[in-house]
């Protein structure tokens, strides 16, 4: 016979247990349903990169991680569509690119960078070049600058359009080294590749649309705007090296509407660095060169602000509200 203590031990370890169903464990009921992850570019690397990261974050997120295309404004549309009509309930998240804290500063927007947004991860950024034909006579960057400044007007440069990064770092670096260069604009990165190739214009500027035709020997990279040389063309060296203090990689994250859940906010930033550290996407990121430049969600904020600050200052040397 089973005596009274130990039947009351196993009536107490018994309400335990269902004691332990019946409360939710943290995050639990988070995800029950597919997370959507706006992608503010229509196909092309941004597209091709998101997309490996979807597949690698639905690994470790339990539920579909689902690309929506969403392009336009030069891919503030998808972001500020997302701030204004979608719910803060973590189903609904989208890249944030450089873009999106320029914009406010250079015309009215529907939306506050600082305000309407809950950062979530940030992610990575993207190589950038300038690239001239290999039959030209710049063999380095000095030179071409040397040449660009004792002929005013002359040097044309292509770019992916608009007030795009490559423009305005072109611009910066010329308003500090007293340089007068005239900017070309083009679709596309495949587009610069084109008008360099073609002579159409003296030189491209751009991320590296034109990798395929460096490699072959077509054309010749002079330099780039990261950080630190890159693997891909190590023998490139970089703005910042060489002294002009000037670094741009365009770095983006992931971020949801303004309000969500800080429960929720840790489900997904942990499921998406665990994504970004999978040697799939870390593959892809190496294929484009693109850098690594993970921050937490904490930091992510921080850094939004400091971005905003920079594309203020940008804008305001650059004149550019009078490019609307």
């Amino acid at each position: 016979m089973m005596n009274a203590r130990r039947w009351r031990k196993i009536q107490f370890l018994a309400g335990c247990f269902w004691l332990f169903l019946a409360v939710p464990v943290m995050g639990a009921e988070f995800p029950t349903k597919p997370v959507t992850m706006i992608v503010p570019w229509s196909a092309g690397l941004g597209d091709t990169v998101a997309r490996v990261l979807a597949i690698t974050t639905t690994k470790y997120l339990g539920q579909p991680v689902v690309v929506e295309n969403k392009p336009g404004g030069a891919g503030t549309v998808g972001p500020a569509t997302m701030a204004g009509t979608v719910k803060p309930d973590g189903y609904t998240v989208s890249e944030i690119p450089l873009t999106l804290f320029r914009y406010p500063h250079l015309m009215k927007v529907n939306y506050d960078p600082l305000k309407d947004f809950t950062y979530i991860i940030h992610l990575t950024g993207y190589t950038f070049g300038v690239v001239v034909k290999a039959d030209s006579p710049w063999k380095t960057w000095n030179e071409f600058v040397a040449y660009a400044k004792a002929n005013p007007g002359k040097v044309t440069y292509a770019t992916t359009g608009g007030v795009s990064i490559a423009y305005t770092t072109m611009e910066m670096f010329a308003l500090t080294q007293g340089i007068k260069w005239t900017n070309i604009p083009q679709k596309g990165s495949a587009e610069v590749t084109t008008a360099v190739l073609g002579g159409h214009v003296t030189a491209g500027a751009s991320p590296p649309g034109w990798a395929a035709q460096v490699e072959s020997g077509d054309l010749r990279i002079l330099v780039t705007f990261g950080e630190q040389r890159t693997k891909k063309w190590p023998d490139a060296p970089t703005l910042k090296e060489l002294g002009y203090g000037i670094v741009t990689n365009s770095p983006y994250g992931l971020a949801g509407p303004k309000g969500m859940d800080p429960k929720i906010v840790k489900i997904l930033h942990d499921a998406f660095k665990k994504g970004v550290e999978d040697p799939e996407y870390q593959k892809i990121l190496e294929k484009f060169d693109m850098v690594a430049l993970y921050k937490s969600s904490e930091d992510y904020a921080k850094f939004a602000r400091e971005l905003w600050e920079e594309e203020k200052l940008i804008v305001e040397k650059l004149n550019l509200k009078e490019k609307k």
